[in-house]
């Protein structure tokens, strides 16, 4: 097997889009999960959950889109 730079390149670009693609995706998955379960517990909360719900998807989103440009600039 040959590592030369250009396939340690690759693989480090392809594990980095690999991890910051499934995690965030996972955590994205578990914040929704969450929030429309506290919604049905008690939906007089939605409005109270609605914004910081959003908050949080769109930082576990803004983990994704470091990984990407981490990627392109390996």
């Amino acid at each position: 097997m040959d590592l030369n730079p250009e396939v340690v390149a690759t693989a480090a670009k392809g594990f980095t889009i690999a991890m910051g693609g499934a995690l965030p995706a996972w955590a994205i998955g578990k914040i929704a999960s969450k929030a429309m379960e506290a919604i049905g517990r008690n939906p007089e909360a939605a409005d109270k959950l609605f914004v910081p719900m959003l908050l949080a998807l769109a930082f576990a989103e803004a983990i994704a889109i470091y990984a990407l440009v981490i990627a392109f600039l390996l």
